[in-house]
Order: C-alpha cells, then structure tokens, then sequence
C-alpha cells in the first residue's frame, strides 16, 4: 500500500483534510437526503442537471399550487462550506430551502457547484454562472425544465447564499451587473454570514486570533492561484466592479459571535461609499454563531432570519 495515501498533507478540520496521495476527506456535509414531496410544507423537489459534462447539478423546489399557470418568483441559492464541503442535497439545506419556499411561495434552485480542492476556484464561480444561464434559458418559457417553464416569474430574481455560498451569490449580482443577463431582473440579494476576508483587519478580527488562520487557510486551499486575500473574489474593497452590484436591494445577515460577523459590516460599508445607487441593510443575530441557522433551525433566532428572509423576497 502507498504510504501516501494514508498521510495527511492539509488538515483543515472540522471541514476536511487533504492526504499526500491527493485524495479528500470530507469531514462535514456528506449526508444526503432524497427529492420528495413534503407534506407537511406542501413542497415538492427534485434534481436537475445543468451540465452533464461538466458535472453541475442542482435541486430544484415548489410549492403545492392550485392554479396550473401560477408564476412564481425565483430564488437561486448557493450552499455555504467554505466552496469545499456541503450540497444542496445535505438535509440541513434541503430543510432549509423547504422551508423558505413553503413561506414565501417561491420556485427555488439550489446549486451544486463543483467544489474545491479537487476542483479549485474559480471553477465554482463559474459553475454558478452557468446556472443563472441555465434559468436564464427559460425565460421564453422554451427551456428544459418545465417547473421553471411553467411557474418561474424571471421579472422577480433573488439570489442568496450563505458563507462561501454568500460570496458566490455576491459575485453573481456583480457579474449580472457588468455582463447582463438578459431576461433576468435581478430585485435583490440576500447574504447569510458572508466569507470575505481581508489582509487588513476590520472591527473586532484582531481579537479573534484562533480563528484568523483556518478563515485564511481555507480561502487558498479554495483559490491556490489567488494572490491572497485581498484578491477582489475574497475582499471586495478590492473590486473595481463592487458598484456594479446589478440590483437594488441587498439584505446582509451577520452573527454576533461569528468570526466573519464585521466583514458584512464592512461590506455595508463599502457598497453605501461605491456608485451603486441600492439600498442595503444589515441584520445582526445576537448571541449567535457561523450559519446557526442550519444547525438549530427551530430556535428563535433562525425562525426570526426565515422570516426576515421571506419578507424580503416578497417585497423585492
């Protein structure tokens, strides 16, 4: 046996660890659950292919309707996991966009983009644009999918994404925003404890030393190609196209006790000084860690950020 392929090269615990041989073990956000049609929620899902070949794929949710033509708005999600573990099909996503669709009465499409290491950035971005495409393709009511043929409202778009999946939502506002896409009206974007980072500590970061490594460490396990972290895909004071944002209302969620809490405090920031013309709030979660929400979704707190969530599409 090839003693490489039980020594560790990278250990990036509690996500994962990288052996000499190349291969990953993911220590997080491997459990998977099956489309099905809830009950309980009234919402049914399944998977979809975007790309076959190049192994990008998604769930897709909806709710229960009475009227066969309804349309709905559109949210496209992408999952958290620092662009290396987790999917769509992970029970705490697949509960969590069931829940958000039952509440807000939307068609969803949660992206499963090819994650790093094996499959380094910006790989995952542009998975992600591929599947705005993808929706985008439907817009004549002649694509693919028939649920997003049928239902999709693609005058009323939001994305969102929590963590890594936070600052992929993010780049995707900025690439409609500089690219277009046509036939997509991107309302809004809402941003779940984001991972930017910085090499300039902002806020209360140089207090939170223990943490700083790992938050640093993963970004280049991600991007071993970046140039660090202030490469505009991590730190988007960075971005010469940051005021660029294409749509007008960004929602941002930060944790009192999450490491990454003062970026999306900084990110504020920095959107209210570029020349982007929208409105953008941030709502801090008190006493509260890194996407608490999936792992103890019943608590008063994440039933308050599913709700503000809900609002905020409704009213994009």
């Amino acid at each position: 046996m090839d003693s490489s392929s039980s020594e560790i090269a990278h250990d990036f615990s509690p996500l994962l660890r990288v052996y000499k041989d190349g291969h990953v073990e993911r220590l997080l956000g491997c459990d998977v659950v099956p489309p099905s049609f809830d009950p309980t929620t009234n919402v049914d899902s399944k998977d979809i292919f975007i790309s076959k070949d190049d192994d990008i794929s998604a769930r897709i949710f909806i709710p229960k309707l009475t009227d066969p033509k309804q349309k709905l708005p559109l949210l496209i999600y992408f999952h958290g996991g620092g662009f290396c573990i987790e999917t769509p099909f992970s029970p705490a996503y697949h509960n969590f966009l069931n829940s958000i669709v039952s509440k807000a009465q939307i068609i969803a499409l949660s992206v499963h983009f090819r994650r790093a290491p094996e499959h380094p950035l910006p790989i995952a971005y542009e998975d992600s644009w591929a599947s705005l495409k993808w929706a985008a393709s439907h817009v004549d009511a002649n694509g693919p999918e028939e649920w997003f043929n049928r239902h999709a409202d693609f005058s009323r778009v939001s994305l969102g994404g929590d963590s890594a999946g936070a600052n992929i939502a993010h780049h995707m506002g900025i690439r409609v925003g500089t690219h277009g896409l046509p036939g997509l009206n991107i309302e809004g974007i809402f941003l779940l404890h984001t991972y930017f980072w910085g090499v300039d500590r902002v806020g209360s970061e140089a207090q939170k030393a223990e943490h700083l490594d790992l938050a640093e460490k993963v970004w280049m396990l991600a991007c071993p190609t970046s140039s660090g972290c202030d490469d505009p895909f991590i730190n988007p004071a960075k971005d010469p196209n940051l005021g660029r944002l294409g749509c007008k209302r960004v929602l941002v969620f930060v944790a009192e006790n999450d490491v990454l809490k003062d970026r999306g405090w900084y990110y504020k920031e920095l959107l209210e000084k570029s020349e982007w013309d929208g409105d953008v709030e941030v709502i801090e979660s008190k006493g509260e860690g890194h996407v608490f929400h999936l792992f103890n979704p019943n608590s008063d707190n994440a039933v308050s950020l599913r709700n503000r969530i809900v609002s905020f599409i409704s009213n994009s």
